[in-house]
């Protein structure tokens, strides 16, 4: 009997770059569209996410997660959970991934396929808003594409912002968010808030917003204002459109209307940008992205 691999963090990791992730996800909504099954349940601000995908030609994976803010003030990690990888061919189980690797590689590289379509490629100066471990992966990724670039971070609590640029030293730490969004050609936000930090009048021609914090129906980043100001762009219609509020709620609420996403990554060829447009793009995630990255973590596994 041929035993399933575990593929654990340290080990994995070492296999992959950036670069390769997002041409792996390009791939892989060149076939046909993934078969999603989400669910999501809530205790006050804690969530149990479960999300299944089958892309066909590809596979199926089940990824389980839980979110618990206050898990960090008690000295455990805010989001836990597993991954399956299974077979396209007879379902059996091919792998079990580290959780963790998964959702760090998928969620910046999420962003980074749209950054290298949506971004100018000659931004020098980035900005990081959230201080945690998604804006941690989101520093490793962005350096992958614009290694010259100025990066700055800025966090609600400044300790942490500061606690995270002395680990880097090509960081900085912003003091003042409306100034630094200002002087950024990307800003990338990964944080819990469920009202909104980044002004459309603090916007700048050119700009490529890229929002990843929001994942509930009561969170948002980024005001109307921001959203009527930019071409906007989603990963996926099916985990952003009634699900997130960054769309969900403008949607609802008339401000914006369906046209307004201009597409998805489906329709990557659509993802262009004039030189003073602003574009934003939200970063929903999707057990479909879990899946790819999935596959492109086992495929460099077995290349090994």
């Amino acid at each position: 009997m041929t035993s399933v691999p575990f593929i654990p963090f340290a080990e994995g990791e070492a296999l992959l770059d950036w670069i390769g992730l997002t041409d792996a996800l390009a791939e892989g909504h060149a076939l046909p569209q993934a078969e999603i099954g989400d669910t999501f349940l809530y205790r006050d601000h804690d969530t149990l996410l479960s999300r299944a995908a089958w892309i066909d030609g590809m596979g199926m994976a089940v990824k389980t997660a839980t979110v618990f803010p206050d898990n960090p003030g008690r000295g455990a990690p805010m989001i836990n959970g597993g991954v399956n990888l299974y077979s396209d061919a007879n379902g059996t189980l091919q792998a079990i991934i580290d959780f963790h690797l998964v959702t760090k590689w998928k969620t910046a590289g999420d962003s980074l396929l749209a950054a290298r379509k949506l971004a100018r490629p000659d931004s020098r100066n980035i900005l990081i808003v959230g201080a945690g471990t998604v804006g941690r992966a989101l520093h490793d990724a962005y350096s992958a594409i614009f290694p010259d670039a100025n990066f700055q971070v800025w966090n609600r609590t400044r300790t942490n912002a500061l606690n995270m640029a002395a680990e880097r030293p090509t960081l900085t730490v912003a003091s003042d968010l409306e100034q630094a969004v200002r002087g950024a050609d990307i800003i990338t936000s990964a944080t819990m808030s469920t009202e909104p930090l980044i002004h459309g009048d603090w916007l700048q021609p050119g700009q490529h917003i890229d929002l990843i914090g929001a994942y509930r129906p009561d969170m948002r980043e980024v005001d109307d204002d921001a959203l009527l100001k930019s071409r906007v762009f989603v990963d996926s219609f099916d985990t952003t459109v009634g699900h997130i509020g960054e769309v969900k709620i403008p949607l609802e609420a008339g401000t914006i209307t369906r046209d307004h996403l201009i597409a998805d990554y489906y329709d990557l060829g659509a993802f262009t940008r004039s030189p003073d447009d602003i574009t934003l793009f939200k970063n929903g995630g999707g057990a479909h992205l879990d899946l790819m990255t999935s596959r492109y973590i086992l495929d460099r596994w077995i290349a090994s």
